[in-house]
């Protein structure tokens, strides 16, 4: 019980820390928002005159529906900005190492891997709930949810916060090899969407990306959230794809901790792990 209460008690400090650096100022929430939407009616005005103009809708029959490509696309750019916020955080993080906040951290009692998670979902809380609220709405007003039960809101919140926290603890685990986190921005921005399928089905991608894709979190997220928002499938029917997101988060958990172990003994033994 006191080993929960403390992880609690550092679970709540990072996060408050999270808030006290990434908020700033007022307009920051003016952000959060208008930079997915932006990316979302980019995408769909892009898409949509593609999706019109050719045989897709044939194969594809949801791209005729303006709607319903819409709502596609939005869950598909909520999922995204779930996942990108951890690598957005673990970018962040990496200042606190150039910093040595992070080394500090590490000779504080604290759990290793209650930091990175905390550090993870401080982030995630930060940067995904006002799109979160603006997509459930719009959605509603639209019409084109679908959803068997109302208890499928809270499986699909599930199935989008504890994969992509698992992979914030994932990413964050690795700066503990390297200050430089540069190529977290290379290899998961652009790469990270259409692996997954955030703006494309899944089905009309080559068979080599769908097996990449099935290693991130986010694929088998989006094939949740969708099915439960927009296929009225029911839990039963997910059980495979939510198991398999369990599975998931539960081995990229492991590699965290493992990766940590062997990051911080190496970075003692190398000296790479210090103050300055």
């Amino acid at each position: 019980m006191n080993r929960l209460r403390h992880a609690l008690r550092v679970f709540a400090a990072e996060t408050l820390k999270q808030h006290r650096r990434l908020f700033g100022q007022p307009l920051v929430v003016f952000s959060m928002l208008v930079w997915p939407v932006l990316q979302l009616a980019t995408t769909y005005y892009t898409l949509r005159p593609v999706a019109t103009a050719s045989r897709a809708a044939e194969n594809w029959p949801l791209a005729a529906d303006p709607e319903r490509l819409l709502a596609f696309l939005a869950t598909g750019t909520l999922a995204y900005a779930f996942f990108f916020s951890l690598v957005q955080s673990a970018w962040h993080l990496s200042f606190e190492r150039t910093t040595g906040t992070l080394e500090l951290l590490f000779l504080s009692p604290a759990g290793r891997l209650t930091l990175m998670i905390s550090n993870g979902a401080g982030a995630l809380l930060q940067n995904a709930w006002l799109l979160t609220c603006f997509t459930v709405a719009a959605l509603t007003g639209f019409g084109a949810l679908s959803v068997s039960a109302w208890w499928m809101y809270g499986i699909v919140l599930l199935a989008l916060l504890i994969p992509a926290v698992a992979w914030g603890a994932f990413l964050n685990s690795l700066l503990v090899f390297s200050r430089d986190s540069a190529f977290l921005y290379t290899i998961l921005d652009e790469p990270l969407w259409f692996v997954s399928g955030v703006r494309l089905p899944h089905f009309a991608l080559p068979a080599a990306v769908q097996v990449v894709g099935a290693v991130f979190p986010l694929t088998g997220s989006l094939l949740a959230v969708r099915g439960a928002l927009l296929e009225q499938r029911t839990a039963s029917e997910l059980a495979p794809t939510l198991l398999g997101l369990g599975a998931l988060s539960v081995l990229l958990l492991v590699a965290a901790s493992a990766i940590l172990r062997v990051g911080e003994t190496r970075a003692r033994k190398t000296g790479a792990l210090s103050l300055a």
